[in-house]
């Protein structure tokens, strides 16, 4: 005499009644023995694997290996970023020196700016190298005076050493760097994105993100760089040396290594390694 049970699904409905030691007719007509029983039991991590297999051959799942130099390709990014953030972020871009002497022979006055705002300094003469000819350097102690620029508010021009910057070029030069930055911050949600989904098509805008940014932040340099040739022409009435200081060369080193970290992701990117087929090309003409 067979006793029957019901049996239930992992999300608690009924499946249908199974016999002691027998078959279960299952409401589509199939049998099912207890090796069904102990497989429907067993679901949810059956399903997981099906999971895991799809997302692999799918999605391209990434292996530890890969993990580990996405990891090390976008150190090289943030670099590029912190370099980009220090530079745009002062105003050691251009030093504007006129000569000690131009004043009196006690003081001289000195001026630096950058994107965003401008700084005068007073030096003592005394404490300049007597084999400079020109007031400087900016780093030297004395009594400074720093504004910020009226570009963005007003839309008035700034007038150091009786010299009047161009605002249209120096606004350009500020938004390029400033649409550089977004996009480094959508390359770096690119990539956190790819390594939290391990999926490696993140990569691809990532990379494109990145090299633009730095492309971006060379075009900012070079327009600066622009606008103050504009501006040491305007008025030839105060003589003034200009040298470009280290902000400019933390964003010149920010554009390069973002450039070269956005082709590093362009090259983790590719379902081939240009090494593997490089190298066998090379060992078979040889």
């Amino acid at each position: 005499m067979w006793s029957t049970f019901m049996v239930t699904d992992e999300e608690g409905r009924t499946v249908g009644p199974a016999a002691s030691g027998g078959a279960m007719i299952a409401p589509g007509g199939a049998p099912q023995g207890p090796a069904a029983l102990t497989g429907m039991m067993t679901g949810r991590s059956t399903f997981g694997g099906n999971k895991r297999r799809r997302k692999t051959s799918t999605g391209h799942a990434m292996s530890e290996a890969q993990e580990g130099k996405i990891k090390l390709a976008f150190f090289v990014a943030i670099v590029g970023v912190v370099l980009t953030v220090l530079g745009v972020g002062t105003e050691f871009w251009v030093e504007l020196s006129p000569s000690k002497s131009f004043y009196n022979n006690q003081t001289c006055l000195t001026a630096h700016y950058g994107l965003w705002k401008g700084c005068t300094k007073s030096l003592w003469v005394s404490e300049i190298d007597p084999n400079r000819e020109s007031c400087g350097p900016a780093e030297l102690p004395g009594a400074s005076n720093c504004t910020y620029f009226k570009f963005f508010t007003t839309g008035e021009n700034a007038v150091l050493f009786q010299k009047t910057t161009r605002k249209n070029l120096n606004v350009a030069a500020a938004m390029l760097a400033l649409f550089s930055l977004f996009l480094m911050v959508m390359g770096a949600i690119c990539i956190t994105m790819a390594l939290s989904k391990e999926l490696i098509f993140f990569l691809k805008p990532a990379s494109v993100c990145f090299i633009m940014s730095g492309v971006l932040v060379l075009l900012s340099l070079i327009v600066f760089h622009q606008s103050v040739l504009a501006f040491l022409a305007s008025d030839h009435t105060v003589p003034l040396q200009h040298n470009l200081s280290w902000s400019v060369s933390c964003v010149g080193c920010a554009g390069a290594v973002l450039i070269v970290g956005g082709i590093l992701f362009l090259l983790l990117a590719l379902p081939y390694s240009p090494w593997q087929r490089c190298l066998p090309q090379k060992n078979s003409s040889s």
